[in-house]
C-alpha cells in the first residue's frame, strides 16, 4: 500500500491511499502516526479499519506533505561507503574501520520535517545542498531488539531530502559538535509511505535494487542505487534500539546514497560544474517504487548577530 498525507487546495489536510485512479481519502485521518498509534495492526489494516470516504482526488491538485507532520524523533545515519569513502578522501584520509562496525547517526529536529514545495536556505549558508537518501518509519516499538525483529517493525518507506547548510556545518563541527544549526532547517519526507510489502520483489543485499536520483533544475545531479547500502535498516534500528526505545513514528534515514549531494560532487568534479544551492532553484529527488520529491529554494532572513562581533 501507498499512502499520502496532502494539503488539498482548501487547505485541509488528510491522508489517502495512493491508487492507479487517484487518491482515495481515509475518514477523519490527518496523519500517518494516527493510523500507527490506532492498534489496528500494519499499516494496510488500519486504513482498511478506517475506511475511505468515497472521495478520489487527482494528483496533480494536491499538495504533498510529509506523512508524520512532526516525528517523534528524526535519526539520520551514514550507511552508503561510497558516500563516505569520498568524504574522507577529499580530506586526504583512509577509511576508518569503526565505520564497518558500528551505523553511525545524528539526531535531527523532528520540527522541519516538510514534504514537498519551498525550502528555506538556512539562515547565514552561503553553501546550501541537498542529501539524497532513503527514509524508514516505524509502526511498532522495541528496547534491544535483534536485526530480525527490527525489521517488522518497519511500517513504511519514502524519499529523504537532508537540507544541509555546509559552511554552518563545517564550523560546529570544527568544535566537535553537530551537525545541528547546519542541519535543521528542512528535512523533506514522502511523497508516499510505501509498506515494505510493494518493494518484496527487489530485495538485494542490504536494501532493495531501486534507482534513486536527484536532479537541479532539470540536470542530473546524482545516480544510485538502494542497494549499494552497507548497513540495512534492519541493523540501523536495532543499534538505535541499544538500551533505549524507538517507538512508532520514528524516522530514521540512510545517509547520502553516492553521488546524492553537492558536497560530494563539487568536491569530486568541481565547484563551477557543482555549484551550491541558491533561492530560485528547483530539487527534484526520486526514488523508484517510493515516488518523487519536488521542492523550490527560497531565501531566508539574515539573521540576527546574538551580540557585537557574533555572527
Amino acid at each position: 500500500m501507498k499512502l499520502t498525507r496532502f494539503r488539498t487546495p482548501s487547505g485541509t489536510v488528510r491522508v489517502g491511499i495512493v491508487e492507479e485512479d487517484g487518491i482515495h481519502v481515509l475518514n477523519d485521518v490527518t496523519d500517518c502516526l494516527d493510523l500507527m498509534a490506532s492498534g489496528h495492526g500494519t499499516l494496510a489494516e488500519a486504513a482498511e479499519v478506517f475506511g475511505t470516504s468515497g472521495t478520489v482526488l487527482s494528483p496533480n491538485e494536491v499538495e504533498y506533505l510529509s506523512p508524520i507532520a512532526t516525528p517523534p524523533t528524526l535519526r539520520d545515519f551514514y550507511a552508503f561507503e561510497q558516500h563516505v569513502r569520498a568524504g574522507r578522501a577529499w580530506r586526504g584520509l583512509e577509511m576508518d574501520p569503526e565505520w564497518y562496525r558500528i551505523p553511525v547517526f545524528y539526531f535531527s529536529n523532528p520540527y522541519a520535517a516538510t514534504g514537498c514545495g519551498d525550502v528555506p536556505i538556512a539562515p547565514g549558508s552561503e553553501a546550501f545542498d541537498f542529501e539524497l537518501e532513503v527514509g524508514a518509519v516505524l509502526g511498532g516499538h522495541g528496547k534491544d531488539v535483534s536485526p530480525s525483529e527490527a525489521e517488522s517493525l518497519i511500517a513504511g518507506f519514502c524519499v529523504l531530502n537532508d537540507w544541509s547548510a555546509r559552511d554552518l556545518q563545517k564550523r560546529e563541527m570544527q568544535l566537535s559538535m553537530g551537525p545541528v544549526k547546519g542541519k535543521d532547517t528542512a528535512t523533506s519526507l514522502g511523497p508516499w509511505l510505501v509498506t515494505p510489502d510493494e518493494l518484496a520483489a527487489y530485495k538485494q543485499g542490504h536494501g532493495y535494487k531501486l534507482r534513486m536520483r536527484c536532479e537541479v533544475n532539470g540536470r542530473t545531479y546524482s545516480d544510485a542505487l538502494w542497494s549499494d547500502v552497507y548497513w540495512s535498516f534492519a541493523e540501523m534500528i536495532s543499534y538505535a534500539s541499544r538500551g533505549t526505545e524507538v517507538r512508532p513514528g520514528d524516522v530514521f534515514g540512510s545517509g547520502t546514497c553516492g553521488t546524492g549531494c553537492i558536497n560530494e560532487l563539487s568536491r569530486t568534479h568541481g565547484a563551477e560544474a557543482y555549484p551550491f544551492l541558491k533561492a530560485g532553484d528547483t530539487v527534484t529527488a526520486s526514488i523508484e517504487g517510493l515516488g518523487t520529491l519536488t521542492n523550490r529554494i527560497v531565501a531566508s532572513p539574515v539573521p540576527t548577530p546574538l551580540r557585537e562581533g557574533t555572527v
